[in-house]
């Protein structure tokens, strides 16, 4: 299968996947990524069988705007509220309570969900057009590099998916920086694309 520049086509095609609770494969602002819309899969599992990963890790939830951290959150502290306007969109994901209803088998096991505005138009639209956060991981088998590139991404991997999107925009390949907002104090649990000091010039 060839996979060529993102169209409205292709585009349908994946919201079409995601509502029917399918992952897809689709890029982010740091690597390609693999998902499914929250409200339509029952659970993030078919995303461990695809990248052969160990079942219960934590998947992120890339969302759409900034309220979505009051949306799906539980007792958010208005600091984390504060970095999420100013960092978001970008690399940056807060960890938070879960509320309810935030699905359980989306939790972590300690109760919390970790959420990320990517800064990338094909996957805000992809978001605004399903109506859902996408649960995502990198587009990658486990143990392996997460793709910077379309061409990086195993075909065994693409041949699990039905629909593969790709753009031109180029990839940081740096990890989102990971930040516990679950107490009072935002904690640095992953230094990544943004700072430990640009973090504390809000403080």
């Amino acid at each position: 299968m060839e996979y060529g520049e993102t169209n409205e086509r292709d585009l349908t095609k994946a919201v079409a996947a995601l509502s029917a609770g399918l992952p897809i494969v689709f890029p982010t602002d740091t690597v390609y990524g693999l998902g499914v819309a929250v409200g339509m899969a029952q659970s993030p599992e078919i995303l461990y069988d695809i990248k052969q990963r160990d079942h219960g890790k934590p998947v992120a939830w890339l969302v759409g705007n900034p309220e979505a951290l009051s949306l799906y959150g539980k007792v958010v502290p208005d600091l984390a509220l504060a970095i999420a306007r100013t960092f978001w969109p970008g690399p940056l994901t807060l960890v938070v309570k879960a509320g309810t209803n935030v699905p359980v088998p989306f939790r972590a096991p300690n109760g919390t969900i970790a959420l990320r505005m990517p800064d990338n138009g094909l996957a805000l639209n992809l978001i605004e057009r399903v109506g859902f956060p996408l649960a995502t991981t990198s587009a990658n088998i486990s143990g392996q590099m997460p793709p910077r590139m379309f061409e990086d991404i195993d075909p065994a991997l693409l041949e699990r998916v039905s629909v593969a999107l790709r753009d031109d925009a180029e990839k940081s390949g740096v990890a989102s920086t990971v930040i516990d907002c679950t107490s009072g104090h935002p904690v640095m649990v992953r230094e990544g694309g943004i700072s430990i000091a640009d973090i504390q010039a809000l403080g």
